[in-house]
């Protein structure tokens, strides 16, 4: 049998599926962006974003006919209001391309490691190369603007250390004593980072959303963000760093929401579920019982966050089924 007949296997069509949803999602966001775009260099970005994952769609959309697997509905322009004021500045659209390009890299480097299929692991390999050279472009934009708010920094170190005996798990290494190390520092910083610019996204969409369900909602989500930055700038404080301050990326007077209830929901309960992946990322790389407890108490927040998120687009019917196994139990 020749590998291009062979059938996709779970973790192929789940890459493919979840890939195609995301994309739809976020491509309405740069298609409003781009009606109101002033600066040209922004301007780029935001096209090359939208450019690239039209493209990967329309690829994963070949994939699925040839399957004979049905495309998913996602979203599409009936979800964006083309015609609304703007609701963002430009730099906060930089800066949704450049969040989005943080968590596209990895996801695509991921579904790398669990597929197999040639034409399937051609087209990831692509989408992770052309996807890794925008996020630096976007990157590189944001240092030209300003608005990117570098890492903590240490004095270098002298000379190579080890971790001393009595320094066990009961412990100084693993307490709250010694100094922050570069890799705790370094994802503190992370999570201070998204939150901040997911806390301007939904100060905008909270302003536009007339569901009170969903604006309750919203403005929880935006008190669970605020809670994050603020503990961890207080962590940095406590060590004699100064704090993550990032620059302000405004939200507009509009009242005129450009996306629709569903792609807003969806979204935030989307991003929920991968700032709690990324909170236990962050959790696995810490040795202080001080960051594991803020980081233990804040993901069951967001994991609770999410659910709640979860159970509102079941109820509304808008939460889109990924491709299930046959119930063999109603076969019989």
């Amino acid at each position: 049998m020749r590998e291009h007949n062979i059938q996709l296997t779970t973790p192929e069509i789940a890459a493919l599926w979840t890939t195609y949803i995301q994309n739809s999602a976020t491509m309405c966001f740069y298609k409003h962006f781009l009606q109101h775009v002033e600066d040209s260099e922004i301007e780029h970005v935001l096209k090359e974003s939208l450019y690239l994952e039209e493209r990967y769609n329309e690829e994963i959309r070949k994939i699925f006919t040839k399957e004979s697997l049905p495309i998913p509905d996602a979203f599409s322009d009936k979800d964006v209001n083309l015609v609304a004021p703007p609701l963002y500045t430009d730099l906060f659209a930089l800066s949704f391309a450049y969040r989005v390009g943080q968590m596209t890299v990895p996801h695509y480097a991921t579904v790398l490691t669990k597929i197999a299929r040639s034409d399937v692991v051609a087209f990831f390999s692509e989408c992770l190369k052309t996807s890794t050279k925008h996020y630096k472009h976007a990157l590189n934009l944001m240092l030209d603007k300003g608005i990117y708010d570098r890492p903590p920094k240490i004095p270098y170190p002298k000379k190579v250390q080890y971790i001393q005996d009595q320094q066990t798990i009961l412990g100084t290494w693993f307490g709250d004593k010694r100094p922050l190390n570069v890799m705790e520092l370094g994802e503190i910083f992370y999570v201070i980072e998204r939150n901040y610019i997911g806390m301007i996204m939904l100060i905008g969409l909270i302003q536009v959303m007339r569901d009170q369900e969903i604006k309750v909602y919203l403005e929880k989500g935006k008190k669970l963000a605020e809670k994050q930055v603020d503990v961890f700038n207080k962590v940095l404080k406590k060590e004699e760093h100064l704090g993550n301050i990032p620059v302000s990326m405004e939200v507009t007077d509009s009242i005129v929401s450009p996306f629709s209830d569903r792609l807003i929901l969806f979204l935030i309960t989307t991003t929920s579920s991968a700032g709690l992946f990324l909170l236990a990322y962050a959790m696995s790389t810490s040795m202080r019982k001080d960051l594991n407890m803020h980081y233990s108490t804040i993901m069951l927040d967001v994991a609770k966050y999410g659910e709640e998120g979860l159970e509102m687009l079941i109820k509304r019917g808008w939460m889109e089924q990924p491709p299930q196994s046959v119930d063999r139990s109603k076969l019989l």
